[in-house]
């Protein structure tokens, strides 16, 4: 895949009154699931969010977020308990056929044949809207090309490799040329060199193409390196919105985090940090302790000397640059990684 262009054409707004192509007011969303005693799953809890035409909007969470139910949504396949949502400003409840030609959409997964072949599928996408002969012949080739696929084009999918795959779904949701396109977790599952590949090429969907990009993801590299901005989601809501550099920007100062051996006093510990003066922002999950300081390396000798005068020790420190981990630990009080459930919302 070409390599992209760091400059970014300015959105047209042929299609809409407004340079804003998504807007969802909040969105509420609950679902039944069997067996569970505690009642619905609340997917969604009053989720906003509002996208810049030609922009990559990020939807940044862990697994059970809400982020794929926001998709859902926004792309007419499930209706909210509450809240609306428009695209290009066309409702998408009240309107969802006019919705749905005007956007494209890459679900988690695939959803190729994978007994015919990467062109047939092609083909058949474009039959779905109502394109026929040299005309859609011709497009499948377009992005065959586009997406490094020709020489694959007559080979069944299930041949294709996962990066593979995964370009030829960008491509299916492409097929009819919509001015969005919605991705739900695009690279999941992909190699570090077939990730890459295909961050370049959402890279430049948005600034050679001029098209509006929404993205799921729960990798905060994805994010910090594809969105323009970005909401981070937790338990169904917004609590962060901004470019990445803004919301890191917002921490000022240096993140410092110590993890504790195992039997140490975490209580003690604690109260130790809070007593200090360069140390603030103090989070505590499990045996990690983060805090912020406005020079990290120069408080860290400080913290652990009085840390030891406590008789506590410290099986690691490290201090690093506010990070979009930072920034969620900073609205939610607890580590990213520490809230990825085993399953993303319910799926319907």
């Amino acid at each position: 895949m070409p390599e992209t262009s760091t400059a970014k054409p300015r959105a047209s707004l042929a299609v809409g009154a407004t340079n804003v192509a998504i807007a969802a007011e909040g969105l509420v969303k609950t679902y039944a699931v069997r067996g569970r005693k505690s009642g619905p799953v609340r997917a969604l809890d009053g989720l906003s969010i509002t996208v810049g035409r030609g922009t990559i909007f990020g939807l940044l969470g862990p697994n059970g977020a809400g982020k794929s139910t926001t998709i859902k949504i926004l792309t007419t396949l499930a209706r909210p308990d509450a809240g609306s949502a428009e695209i290009e400003g066309v409702d998408v409840l009240k309107r969802p056929d006019q919705v749905r030609r005007m956007i494209g959409v890459v679900a988690q997964h695939s959803g190729s044949d994978p007994m015919a072949t990467g062109r047939e599928n092609l083909i058949l996408q474009g039959h779905l809207f109502g394109m026929r002969g040299p005309e859609v012949k011709a497009r499948a080739d377009e992005l065959l090309a586009r997406f490094g696929l020709t020489d694959a084009a007559n080979r069944l999918v299930k041949t294709y490799s996962g990066g593979m795959q995964r370009r030829l779904d960008v491509a299916l949701g492409l097929v009819h040329q919509p001015e969005i396109l919605f991705l739900d977790e695009p690279t999941t599952g992909l190699d570090p060199e077939a990730r890459t590949a295909m961050w370049q090429e959402i890279n430049r969907l948005a600034t050679g193409d001029g098209m509006t990009v929404l993205l799921t993801t729960h990798y905060m590299e994805e994010a910090d390196r594809l969105a323009d901005r970005l909401a981070i989601v937790d338990h169904g809501t917004v609590v962060a919105e901004g470019s990445p550099d803004a919301l890191k920007g917002d921490l000022r100062g240096d993140a410092v985090h110590l993890d504790l051996p195992s039997g140490a006093d975490v209580t003690r510990a604690t109260a130790v940090l809070e007593g200090l003066p360069h140390v603030r922002d103090l989070r505590v999950t499990g045996r990690a302790l983060s805090a912020r300081s406005d020079d990290g390396a120069s408080a860290v000798p400080g913290i652990l000397a009085a840390l030891e005068r406590a008789g506590i020790g410290v099986a690691a420190v490290t201090v690093a640059r506010p990070s979009l981990d930072d920034v969620y630990l900073r609205h939610t009080g607890h580590r990213y990684a520490t809230n990825l459930d085993e399953n993303e919302e319910p799926q319907s």
